[in-house]
């Protein structure tokens, strides 16, 4: 399954990026092989504005099937919700360790956003 997971750096061990549509990268994690690709987030970070749908658009390019994220806003909610991803919030630690506890079943689906818009 491919996961995408927000991220402070470009490898497995950087921190989980608790923004969505302006976290730096978004890593799309193969969860049985580990095997990930780097989506790079620069032109959302500084957004005036759809840096959140911009950023959805993106992992639904990737075919994730799941976002791990910190916090997700009304409208990128709505554009995962379309594309059929699947958002789990409030996600700390490393991206592998975020991966391994999706896996596990330690993590929940949000059915709604957990922050107001322009977070």
């Amino acid at each position: 399954m491919k996961i995408a997971v927000t991220s402070t750096g470009q490898d497995l061990d950087a921190s989980v990026d608790p923004r969505f549509g302006r976290a730096a990268y978004i890593l799309v994690v193969d969860s049985d092989t580990m095997a990930f690709e780097i989506l790079n987030n620069a032109a959302n970070v500084n957004a005036f504005k759809g840096a959140g749908i911009q950023a959805a658009t993106m992992v639904s390019d990737s075919q994730a099937e799941v976002l791990l994220t910190g916090y997700c806003g009304p409208n990128a909610f709505k554009t995962l919700e379309a594309a059929r991803i699947k958002v789990a919030g409030e996600v700390s630690g490393t991206v592998r360790e975020a991966v391994e506890a999706f896996t596990a079943g330690r993590l929940t689906f949000e059915s709604k956003p957990n922050v107001e818009g322009h977070w």
